[in-house]
């Protein structure tokens, strides 16, 4: 089944942000830290650690985006996409009970991050309560 208009406009929202975000954190993290109010110093290990799941993310961002063209990639980029702005707002709202408030910055990348998430939600949610389909190439020979 091709995506919809909706999906296609959902896997674009969500891996445009995805691989921006991530392409801006693994080559320039103390600019993108500093639009979120965060100054970082320059110990290696903080950034080895930043900059991993940046390019992680980033790689997730082109893995959705690949499922607007391609079918073979399609559920793949419709995990990735739910996972990704699922999981960033579960571990934010974990933050605020656990650290407290952040600052607005933080708050208004929540805010956007629900707002994809929903839309994922939306978008998908025929999909979401189908059966798999096997893939005829995973049938065994007989």
């Amino acid at each position: 089944m091709t995506p919809s208009f909706l999906e296609k406009i959902a896997l674009g929202l969500s891996g445009l942000t995805a691989l921006g975000i991530g392409t801006f954190i693994t080559f320039a993290p103390h600019a993108f830290y500093a639009s979120y109010g965060i100054t970082l110093g320059d110990d290696a290990s903080l950034l080895s650690e930043l900059r991993a799941p940046g390019a992680g993310l980033a790689v997730f961002g082109g893995l959705m985006l690949l499922g607007i063209r391609s079918l073979t990639m399609l559920p793949v980029s419709i995990a990735l996409a739910l996972t990704v702005f699922i999981a960033f707002p579960a571990g934010r709202f974990i933050g605020l009970g656990v650290d407290g408030m952040p600052s607005a910055s933080v708050i208004g990348a929540l805010v956007v991050e629900l707002g994809i998430a929903a839309l994922c939600l939306a978008a998908f949610r025929r999909r979401l309560w189908q059966p798999a389909r096997v893939h005829p190439a995973a049938q065994p020979m007989r």
